[in-house]
């Protein structure tokens, strides 16, 4: 069986230029710009530590030149002495002395012209105060030197050892929380949201750019930031120290080279670099599809387990991993192609540059200087090479999360809002419309009425005659394009959200419950409601004596969907959640159709429960449910084509009359 996969892409994506990603994770980063500050601060002073090993390689190369100059000298009088042997003894002497003095006299030429740092001479003249010699008599380094150095070095290692600590954590800690925020954001905005939103997007698609997707930018920023605050000034640090060597020692050629030859490093990197966003960004779009595929897996469990599909399933996720599997390894293999290439390109240039000092016949004193720098600069430069293929895969993730930040489907709420604590009067449709964002027709079309307080309107109609788009327009989940609907005269539009949200409740024939207790979950959206309040509003809904049944009660985990509860369990929460709430009006969408005869007769005296003294609008399945109904509204195509109370329709013997009739037959 043949399984075709392609990744789908959301209506909402765009692509974002480097630039502008990175310039808004700015705004997350700027709340920690102290903590950014100490980190980048520690990274320019961990850079600085590498001068003084810098001055002191000349120093130290020129007293093994000088010593080796010595020991050429010596040889040199020891052969003079051998062909003179047979010449008189005073004049041997004579001769051994002259170039016993013209080596002293060389050491100490060679010493007193040693280009040592210019911290050096001030080390030296406090030593001497405290009677310490650091020079031997022939310039070479001393006892007490060698043990200094031993106890500098150390010290100034640890000092370096530390700033770069503080540096990572400084930045670390600054990029994990900058992300922890977008990571916040994100969730806050896609719940603002409107139900149109959710009913377009792929739902595990969403979860992974509010999941993963964050979760990538926090481990790269990490590694960029801390790189970005250390590498940089190292390699500021090094040519800084070439250049200032270049121009005191009169090498301004070599210094030419160094400069020509540098920028073929970056050079593979840019060109690397623009295949590696591309396959990042198919890794983040294919990754994606394997963790919306689980959820839907696991969300459809039960028409997996009942049409014996886990075999197809397994397929299908199969063919989606490979699919990503695919991307991953070309991004992976066109990755790592940049160290190798920066290697092999260093390893290059370093030999032709010997191959020129040889040719020029530089002095090796004169050439290690520069070349330390540019070795030690070799681990800055391989991390900004591979910061540039972690840049471009962040990129991937950034666009990903900025085209959901960047959706504005969310319900407008005026500046200064309506605030009503109250209903006092009346509902009213006049003359509505609306149309899905997707849909070729209104789903409802010019709708007038009216639901006045403490009365029970039901709406009845075939599949996708506009009932549920109705209820959704009573409890703003979305606006009519045309028309408007008002409460006790004033526009939905210009009531606060929250206050509407406390006056309308709902319980609907597909039951939302949360992976938590049964108390948790009656209690939700009534938080401040004591155990008491629980208990007494689970007994109005029939639901005490099936939660004490079991050892657990009322701390009883519900599961997933309260996928442990049965329907009837589940309906009777639900609606002992809206006893608790007590909204004054109340939508019903038929929530006892799909139980059976027993568990509806608990549910539906639970709803009589509820319904006393509060205003209804009642989709109705079941057409015995609403003969009490004060007005009856039959919808079909969006439209409301009869109306009247359950005798009127009855006697006219229009649509209305049908669907009774087919239900009473059934």
């Amino acid at each position: 069986m043949a399984v075709s996969i392609k990744y789908r892409k959301e209506f909402f994506d765009r692509e974002y230029s480097t630039w502008k990603a990175y310039k808004r994770v700015w705004k997350y980063a700027r709340k920690y710009k102290f903590r950014l500050l100490v980190g980048i601060l520690c990274g320019m002073l961990t850079a600085g530590t590498l001068v003084p090993f810098f001055q002191i390689i000349q120093p130290a190369l020129q007293h093994a030149e000088s010593h080796d100059s010595a020991l050429i000298i010596e040889a040199a009088e020891r052969a003079a002495k051998a062909e003179s042997a047979t010449e008189q003894k005073p004049a041997a002497e004579a001769a051994a002395a002259k170039p016993k003095a013209k080596g002293n006299a060389f050491d100490k030429e060679i010493a007193r012209h040693a280009k040592l740092p210019a911290w050096y001479p001030k080390v030296e003249k406090w030593a001497a105060k405290c009677g310490i010699s650091l020079q031997s008599d022939k310039g070479g380094i001393g006892g007490a030197l060698v043990l200094i150095v031993c106890i500098i070095v150390p010290l100034l290692a640890l000092l370096r050892l530390g700033l770069m600590y503080l540096n990572h954590y400084c930045l670390s800690w600054s990029g994990s929380h900058a992300v922890a925020d977008l990571r916040q954001e994100l969730l806050e905005h896609v719940q603002k949201q409107n139900i149109q939103f959710f009913g377009r997007v792929d739902m595990g698609q969403l979860l992974m750019r509010i999941v993963a997707d964050p979760h990538t930018i926090q481990t790269i920023m990490t590694t960029i930031l801390t790189e970005v605050a250390l590498a940089p000034f190292e390699i500021l640090v090094a040519f800084a120290y070439i250049i200032w060597f270049a121009i005191a020692n009169n090498m301004m050629p070599t210094l030419c080279l160094i400069f020509i030859g540098f920028p073929l490093f970056v050079l593979p990197i840019q060109m690397i670099g623009r295949k590696v966003k591309k396959w990042a960004k198919k890794s983040m779009e294919r990754g994606s599809m394997v963790g919306a595929k689980i959820h839907e897996v696991l969300t459809c469990i039960r028409a997996v387990k009942s049409y014996n599909t886990e075999n197809y399933e397994n397929m299908r996720y199969a063919a989606t991993n490979k699919y990503l599997l695919k991307s991953t390894m070309r991004g992976l293999r066109i990755g790592l192609m940049v160290r190798p290439t920066v290697e092999t390109i260093g390893i290059v240039l370093i030999c032709a540059f010997l191959v020129w000092c040889f040719m020029m016949d530089v002095k090796l004193s004169d050439v290690v200087p520069m070349l330390a720098p540019l070795i030690v600069i070799y681990k800055p430069v391989k991390e900004l090479s591979k910061l540039q293929v972690q840049l471009e895969t962040s990129m991937a993730s950034l666009s990903r999360i900025y085209s959901v930040l960047d959706l504005d489907m969310a319900l407008p709420e005026k500046a200064n809002p309506v605030h009503k604590a109250t209903f006092d009067d009346r509902i009213a449709f006049e003359d509505v419309s609306f149309r899905y964002d997707t849909a070729e027709q209104n789903a409802v079309s010019h709708a007038s009425f009216e639901i006045p307080r403490g009365k029970m309107v039901a709406v009845v109609g075939g599949t996708g005659s506009g009932k549920s788009t109705t209820s959704g327009l009573l409890a703003r989940f979305f606006d009519p394009q045309g028309g408007r609907v008002t409460i006790d005269g004033v526009d939905l539009r210009d009531v606060a959200i929250a206050d509407l949200r406390k006056l309308v409740g709902a319980v609907m024939q597909e039951t939302i419950l949360f992976n938590d207790t049964i108390e948790n979950n009656i209690r939700y959206g009534s938080f401040d409601a004591t155990h008491e309040q629980v208990v007494a509003a689970a007994k109005l809904a029939n639901a005490h004596e099936f939660i004490m049944s079991q050892p657990e009660g009322y701390d009883r985990i519900v599961g997933e969907k309260g996928f442990s509860l049965s329907g009837g369990e589940r309906q009777r929460i639900a609606i002992a959640r809206a006893i608790l709430r007590n909204p004054p009006i109340l939508i019903l969408d038929e929530a006892t159709s799909a139980l059976d005869t027993v568990t509806e007769r608990l549910v539906q005296d639970a709803l009589d429960k509820l319904m006393e003294s509060r205003t209804i609008f009642a989709i109705a399945h079941r057409l015995s449910t609403i003969r009490n109904a004060d007005l009856i509204l039959v919808m079909q195509d969006g439209r409301i084509i009869e109306r009247g109370t359950h005798d009127e329709l009855y006697a006219a013997g229009g649509i209305y009359r049908k669907l009774c009739d087919m239900q009473h037959q059934s």
